[in-house]
């Protein structure tokens, strides 16, 4: 007994001493990591992609698909997604005054462009309407992937479901606080989106998370995703191309956007 509690004191001074004896530079990590050159007051890092600085659209065009507004047609939809790049035709929204304006009945647009996970800054404006309400008061979206929606919508004053308010991932998450402001008035998501990830068979391996920060205040922390969202219908992952492009959502409002720019993760 007497050489068993020896051995077991010999081997834990041995540790001791070993895990004493550890350089701390030896845990220090080295790397060159690409340098970037942030912006100022919301405009582009260096390494940004920009999407819409005022000037044109060539960053958008027709969507190559129309996202479905039940789970059903997203189970017709998803299967026939093609890998792109997609080309479709010119965009039929308007510029006015450096500012991307929803044409209300041209439907959606979406970028050229395609994004897995992602970073993006943009800048919307819900105009201000008397006589609306509701879903009806100047309502967009952004659909990452064509699939994932945060929405876009006059939550200032304005009453509705509120995993359907500006802010929320639609019909799964309302945002954790309304930091809304007037209709009429600018305002900045910044957004990080992870791209969900597959199986050979289909399967999810990691399911699409978002991150939002709406007017600077963090409104979505990393929820994970349930599948495309949808208005009708209990949503699930269904296989789709790993990139994909971000689309702007008509949804009869002449809800205005600027300064767009975004960074592949």
């Amino acid at each position: 007994m007497k050489n068993l509690l020896f051995l077991v004191l010999w081997i834990s001074i041995s540790f001791g001493a070993m895990a004493q004896e550890i350089i701390p530079e030896s845990t220090e990590l080295y790397k060159e990591l690409q340098r970037v050159v942030p912006g100022k007051n919301g405009s582009a890092p260096s390494d940004a992609i920009i999407i819409f600085d005022g000037s044109n659209l060539d960053q958008f065009q027709k969507p190559p698909f129309h996202y479905g507004a039940g789970m059903k047609e997203f189970e017709q939809l998803i299967p026939k997604l093609k890998v792109g790049p997609y080309s479709t035709g010119p965009a039929d929204w308007k510029i006015e005054n450096g500012e991307l304006v929803v044409v209300p009945g041209a439907r959606d647009i979406s970028t050229k462009e395609l994004f897995g996970d992602v970073q993006l800054h943009i800048e919307w404006l819900a105009p201000a309407a008397q006589g609306k309400s509701g879903q009806g008061y100047s309502n967009s979206g952004l659909f990452f992937m064509g699939l994932y929606e945060v929405q876009i919508l006059n939550s200032f004053d304005n009453d509705t479901y509120n995993n359907g308010q500006a802010g929320a991932i639609y019909k799964q998450y309302m945002p954790m606080v309304n930091a809304s402001l007037a209709p009429g008035t600018w305002q900045m998501y910044d957004i990080i989106f992870s791209a969900p990830k597959f199986s050979q068979s289909g399967s999810v391996v990691n399911p699409a998370r978002i991150t939002v920060f709406h007017n600077g205040v963090l409104i979505q922390n990393n929820v994970s995703l349930l599948g495309p969202t949808c208005y009708r219908g209990q949503s699930y992952y269904i296989k789709h191309p790993e990139v994909m492009p971000i689309l702007f959502q008509d949804h009869g409002d002449a809800v205005r956007f600027r300064n767009i720019w975004a960074r592949k993760l």
